[in-house]
């Protein structure tokens, strides 16, 4: 892989900062402020042919990658107005849709993620299961007499549900020859008899909402399977190593634009005739936070390359150590750069003090830290699985 960006990843980087200075940071904590999601960001990231740039040409898309889209994120985040729902809709939902839809779902829905006119959530989580996908209980049954599915089940924390048009559903099918359940994907359309959303009552402020999903017997037509019944993880995984790579990117260019903020204050705020940034003790925890997040850049393009390049397993690893690396850096630059600012770092005026707790989601969603370290104690390092 490259170790280092080519001409049209720098072009597209410079282009994407653009647009997102031209929102910005005020323009983001307004709409959570007015409790609507970004939609004229949406909009204009759509327009510019970013929202879409890791779809295939024939639908609409840029016929780029992960490694595309999570420039688009990491830039939009630096300037202070990520897009969570881009992790969702066009990297995880649409990926898997490029992936292993029918003709017909690609063209349904591919052009419109791509043009931003559609938006599709993703629901995985489940109560009772949390980390452990294998114990996800959302099963489908087949109702013999028409064909149809039949879901039944529960979701928690599925973000944006009231926006989206649709859900990508993670089901459980049993396996006719072994009795065993296996993972599937479906299609839920939002107003779909039968699919109930409860708003969960979050202290974190975000534009897009948290959602407990009800499945009861929701009757879906047998297309609404994406890909083989047969596939498993293989469908599943497709997703959420995406997922993993654009997490990221939401936290690099969330701990960029803090540590941003910081090194502005740092050379501007003076204090006994010099700028503070001109003591160690402020300057040497900022390079730090700075070494830190570029390190975790480079795992994240490591990571995306491997996934556009069709290594799957290479990229399983790597999107893992990428999340980690980089939720860790960015829940250090944002504490650092609050400290930089003293009381002003709780100030609504410098926009630091509500990163403190978006940082920490970064460390738990949509794989906590733990579970990220067992996968590589076992799988990397082989060492004896302890769960």
């Amino acid at each position: 892989m490259p170790v280092t960006e080519s001409e049209e990843h720098k072009a597209l980087r410079a282009a994407v900062s653009a647009l997102g200075h031209k929102y910005g940071r005020a323009y983001l904590t307004r709409t959570v402020e007015e409790g609507r999601p970004a939609t004229e960001l949406w909009a204009d990231t759509a327009k510019l042919g970013y929202l879409g740039v890791n779809l295939p040409e024939e639908y609409g898309g840029g016929g780029g990658g992960i490694s595309e889209l999570s420039i688009v994120l990491e830039e939009l985040g630096a300037a202070g107005c990520p897009l969570l729902l881009m992790v969702v809709s066009p990297a995880i939902c649409g990926t898997v849709i490029a992936r292993f839809g029918s003709e017909e779902q690609k063209r349904d829905w591919l052009p419109a993620l791509a043009d931003g006119t559609r938006t599709m959530a993703f629901g995985i989580t489940e109560p009772d299961a949390g980390s452990n996908s294998h114990r996800i209980t959302t099963t489908a049954r087949r109702d013999p007499a028409t064909g149809d599915w039949l879901l039944t089940g529960r979701k928690v924390f599925v973000s944006g549900v009231d926006i989206a048009d649709a859900t990508l559903i993670v089901g459980r099918t049993e396996d006719a020859r072994t009795g065993r359940l296996k993972p599937c994907l479906f299609i839920v359309p939002r107003d779909t008899p039968g699919f109930r959303r409860h708003r969960i009552d979050m202290e974190l402020s975000a534009a897009e909402k948290q959602f407990e999903l009800v499945l009861d017997d929701v009757r879906l037509p047998a297309d609404a399977l994406v890909g083989d019944e047969d596939a498993g993880l293989l469908q599943l995984f497709a997703g959420l190593n995406p997922e993993r790579i654009m997490t990221a990117a939401f936290a690099i260019g969330m701990g960029r634009f803090a540590l941003s903020r910081a090194v502005e204050y740092a050379r501007e705020r003076t204090v006994w005739k010099a700028p503070i940034g001109s003591h160690q003790a402020i300057a040497h925890p900022l390079a730090q936070a700075h070494i830190d997040l570029e390190l975790a850049r480079l795992m994240m393009q490591k990571a995306a390359h491997l996934y556009d390049a069709g290594d799957d397993i290479g990229a399983g690893e790597a999107a893992n150590m990428a999340k980690y690396a980089a939720a860790e850096a960015c829940v250090k630059a944002v504490d650092q750069a609050v400290h930089t600012l003293g009381g002003n770092g709780l100030t609504r005026e410098f926009g630091l003090a509500s990163l403190i707790t978006a940082a920490r989601v970064s460390r738990i969603a949509p794989v906590s830290r733990e579970m990220i370290l067992n996968y590589v104690s076992h799988q990397t390092l082989g060492l004896p699985k302890s769960y």
